[in-house]
């Protein structure tokens, strides 16, 4: 089985850019798409709908064109969601549950607070929200794969410039603490690790690579790889042993940031 993660910064842009060209010949079993900045009325041309595959999408209604997520998946779900209950967070299409069987692939796109006070403010209130959320799922029983774009860095290896993004939004220590709090590995900022808690796809893979998957638009910063690992496929402990590859594939670029992809054994 094959999953995508991809933050599209908007859908209509990213197939400008190949994407779809590129995502045909990837043989992916499900996508998960975020920052769609569409809404579903205006996706109607047939490249939005890939053959094979069910679409579905959540858009933001709180403002046109804003956020969105979506997921592609080739086989039908069981079931999909799209609210987990709180409207300002649901409102603007952060969230989208594929369910298939026991399995549930989850695209997210957890805020930014780059854009000032006000957004960080709510970034961390979409945080102590979904905390319970991801604990309950956790102990449910069933499988999740967690998509998307966290907007959180990790760890010293996770950002080219560690240091001097202290005190910006992304890398903010009660983010990283958060973050690396429901993350059962040593790869974090040193944050104390749950003995039971989800695994990072990425670092259980390569846990002392240096790649990143957000560069931002300004200067040179993708020509210079001075980039972000801010994007992550969270996965519960029963996935770990499935975990067979992952890629984090910065070119052709699509958008600013990097389509990841996890490959998992049956």
């Amino acid at each position: 089985m094959k999953i995508i993660s991809f933050n599209a910064n908007g859908i209509r842009s990213a197939a400008n850019k190949g994407f779809f060209d590129w995502l045909r010949v990837q043989d992916a079993d499900v996508t998960c798409i975020q920052e769609t900045k569409a809404q579903e009325d205006q996706l109607t041309d047939p490249l939005f709908r890939p053959d094979g595959h069910h679409c579905f999408y959540r858009d933001a209604i709180t403002k046109k064109g804003y956020s969105g997520v979506a997921i592609y998946s080739k086989r039908e779900p069981d079931e999909v969601r799209t609210q987990l209950g709180w409207a300002p967070f649901d409102d603007e299409g952060r969230y989208i549950e594929a369910r298939y069987g026991k399995l549930s692939v989850v695209s997210f796109y957890i805020p930014s607070g780059s854009s000032g006070d006000e957004r960080q403010g709510f970034k961390y209130a979409c945080m102590d929200f979904l905390a319970p959320i991801f604990a309950e799922w956790l102990s449910s029983g069933r499988d999740y794969v967690l998509c998307g774009d966290w907007n959180i860095v990790r760890a010293r290896n996770d950002i080219k410039n560690w240091t001097s993004n202290q005190k910006n939004s992304g890398c903010l220590p009660r983010e990283r603490a958060w973050l690396n709090g429901m993350i059962a590995d040593a790869c974090g900022d040193g944050t104390p690790a749950p003995q039971r808690g989800w695994v990072d796809s990425f670092r259980a893979l390569r846990p002392d690579a240096v790649e990143y998957t957000w560069w931002s638009n300004r200067g040179a910063a993708r020509a210079n790889n001075v980039g972000w690992r801010i994007d992550y496929q969270i996965v519960t402990p029963s996935l770990r042993p499935k975990l067979r590859d992952c890629q984090i594939t910065a070119s052709p670029r699509f958008s600013d940031h990097a389509p990841y992809a996890v490959d998992y054994l049956p």
